[in-house]
């Protein structure tokens, strides 16, 4: 069997690489990268170590590499020939890499019409779907019947935290014991790819949220509060008491509103907030506060890890969602000169003060009754 996979940097080589050479997929991995891609032909193999105190390895070998850019012709008869085709670039690659996958996929439909499913890996809501809309904005009317009858696009939730490195061996990696990589199996065509280490669900809203309600909230909580008291790291921040206690508040905050919007068991989920505590809490993966922090413009967004879910448990349960709230005030009064978007903040807040900001970057209407709750925070601090 043949995987094709747009992207050999760590999470490429890391997580999805390897879970692909366990179900005995010969990968491809295809990167501009062109020293990566030299010793992935050269070995054949690389490392994977499981970033805890045992320091586990796997071997992943049957893997060679592509340049996309030198060899655009070789990646087209790779996807002729591929039996699935995954990618781990990045959000803002998906549209670049469209262009190469469109050829491939319109290649294999004279040669073969084989069913084919291509599943986005990225830390992003609906990457299959944006890959696929790229595609056919690339083909005619008729080949967009034949795309839509052959090829799938499902969609993807992934997590699996791997820490900043850099090791002698160019293709060794780093990766957390702990992940998930949750496809949506209605959009799967033919056979489902026969993967241990994926779980198929029919509808993946709810775990995106679960995700971005638990691990993103949660290591913002970290960031964020971690950074106010003088913390360095997420480990750091998340051996102190008080810091744990507000992290599991708002782990429990986010977690009720996602209980009581698809109804996740509550015994469940607390098992999976604790689980994603320890991550945090993991010396072999911890990140500086800063970069977790980074762009508290973003993280202070309507649908991000902090405004929907505190502004959802106040709706839905009519009580104010302290602990996230204690969080959405230490972002407001982050600074870091080294970020640009935590720079802009501080300006803004400085000519039009914090309720004005709030109102501006989070969306939400002048009266909304969580701007006084995050208000009374910053008041308190």
């Amino acid at each position: 069997m043949l995987a094709v996979h747009f992207g050999a940097g760590n999470i490429g080589r890391g997580f999805i690489g390897s879970l692909l050479y366990k179900a005995g997929y010969h990968t491809t991995f295809v990167d501009v990268n062109d020293q990566v891609i030299k010793e992935l032909n050269e070995k054949q193999q690389y490392r994977v170590v499981l970033a805890d105190e045992n320091e586990d390895e796997l071997t992943v070998s049957n893997v060679s590499g592509l340049n996309s850019t030198t060899s655009p012709e070789e990646v087209i008869q790779a996807i002729v020939k591929a039996d699935i085709v995954t990618t781990a670039v990045g959000p803002t690659i998906l549209p670049i890499i469209s262009d190469l996958l469109t050829k491939g996929l319109r290649e294999r439909l004279k040669k073969t019409g084989h069913p084919l499913n291509i599943i986005a890996c990225e830390n992003m809501i609906g990457g299959s779907s944006l890959l696929n809309e790229e595609v056919l904005k690339q083909v005619t009317e008729a080949e967009k019947e034949q795309f839509n009858r052959v090829y799938g696009f499902p969609n993807a939730a992934v997590d699996r935290i791997v820490p900043n490195q850099t090791n002698d061996d160019l293709l060794q990696v780093s990766v957390e014991p702990y992940y998930e990589w949750v496809v949506e199996e209605t959009d799967v065509k033919g056979e489902k790819p026969d993967i241990q280490g994926i779980t198929y669900v029919s509808d993946l809203t709810p775990y995106i949220e679960r995700k971005l309600f638990t691990v993103n909230t949660g290591h913002a909580v970290a960031a964020y509060i971690g950074h106010s008291m003088g913390y360095k790291t997420i480990e750091e921040a998340m051996s102190h008491e008080p810091i744990q206690e507000i992290t599991l508040g708002a782990l429990s905050e986010s977690g009720e509103v996602l209980i009581r919007k698809y109804g996740f068991d509550h015994n469940e989920h607390l098992n999976y907030i604790n689980k994603i505590i320890h991550r945090f809490q993991n010396p072999y993966i911890s990140d500086d506060v800063t970069r977790v922090g980074r762009g508290p413009i973003r993280k202070l967004g309507s649908n991000d890890r902090l405004i929907r879910p505190a502004t959802l448990y106040l709706k839905l349960t009519g009580k104010d969602p302290v602990n996230l709230a204690k969080t959405i005030a230490a972002a407001l009064t982050y600074q870091n000169k080294q970020d640009p978007e935590a720079v802009e903040l501080q300006e803004m807040i400085e000519r039009e003060g914090y309720q004005t900001v709030l109102e501006k970057v989070s969306g939400l209407e002048k009266n909304h009754p969580f701007i006084a709750i995050v208000q009374n925070q910053l008041d308190i601090n």
